[in-house]
């Protein structure tokens, strides 16, 4: 453990990540389970990617928006399973407190990113199922664009608020982190300053990023249901909500491993559950959220089916 004098206080100038080091005996398991979702993830996002591109019926605000958060997922999955892995291999798990800064930046902001990308998702479907003559009208690329870019910055944005003020924390006692990688709370608690005012605004903008996002999402579902529900023949309902199913699945999954995380107290019997709910929105959201638009969206498991066929032809040939 290194530390370097500062007055006369010892800062902490690296941190422990804890991890799952408390079962040892299952450490290569969870290697190997973890490299395999990691290789899992990122190749289905970017089959879902380059699908997106290279097939021109997908060439619509949906895919366009799904796309983004592929490569979303793909970002959020390598800023916390690369480094776990790494440790994995090295038996090393310190971290600087700047790396342990920058997780952190990359971590809340794809978060908050993911957030508002799903809201803006909703919303397509939205003005897709409520309003279709003035779809694309509303949903033209300008809109897409400023819609998938304000979703990027509104994140990044707020996470680099939060780890800007993080530097100004002093650490000069325990500096082992009880978490798989630097999260706000298990950093914060091993601060010896006051951490009360970092705390309220880390609390506004996270409630500000995840709140009316949540609550918007909300508000274009009972919208959808409700159209959906008007419908008169069982097949138009059917083919109406087949279209936002995927999605639905996605921020449901998303959510509620969110709020299990985050709401529930952290006491010290649930504090190895919340390691495993954490795994949930952080290694097997970006893992899912492939598996369920391929598996229950029509679109992608025929443009899949074409560019095997294409695949297949060109191998004869």
């Amino acid at each position: 453990m290194r530390r370097a004098e500062q007055g006369n206080e010892t800062a902490v100038v690296e941190f422990i990540i804890l991890g799952f080091q408390s079962i040892p005996e299952v450490q290569f398991i969870l290697f190997v389970m973890f490299l395999v979702t990691y290789i899992t993830t990122v190749l289905g996002n970017l089959l879902i990617m380059v699908l997106v591109v290279t097939d021109h019926h997908l060439h619509n605000p949906m895919f366009f928006f799904l796309r983004n958060l592929s490569f979303l997922d793909t970002c959020y999955t390598s800023t916390i399973l690369l480094r776990m892995l790494s440790s994995f291999l090295t038996n090393k798990y310190v971290i600087s407190l700047n790396g342990c800064f920058l997780q952190y930046f990359f971590f809340t902001g794809l978060a908050g990113a993911e957030c508002c990308l799903l809201t803006v998702m909703s919303y397509d479907r939205y003005i897709a199922i409520c309003k279709p003559l003035h779809y694309t009208t509303i949903m033209n690329s300008r809109c897409c664009l400023q819609l998938a870019g304000g979703s990027w910055v509104n994140g990044l944005l707020a996470s680099a608020i939060v780890t800007c003020l993080m530097p100004q924390l002093t650490f000069c006692g325990p500096n082992e982190i009880d978490h798989f990688f630097c999260d706000f709370m298990p950093v914060v608690k091993l601060a010896c300053s006051d951490t009360r005012w970092i705390e309220v605004v880390t609390f506004i903008l996270a409630s500000l990023l995840t709140l009316p996002p949540f609550l918007l999402t909300l508000i274009s579902y009972v919208y959808i249901s409700n159209t959906v529900l008007r419908i008169p023949s069982s097949t138009g309902r059917h083919t109406a909500f087949s279209t936002c199913s995927s999605h639905l699945t996605v921020v449901t999954f998303f959510y509620g491993t969110l709020i299990v995380v985050y709401l529930v107290p952290k006491t010290n019997t649930l504090r190895d559950l919340h390691k495993v709910f954490s795994v949930c929105y952080t290694v097997l959201t970006p893992l899912v959220n492939p598996l369920i638009y391929s598996l229950r969206n029509n679109n992608i498991k025929k443009a899949l089916r074409t560019a095997m066929n294409k695949y297949r032809v060109s191998d004869k040939a």
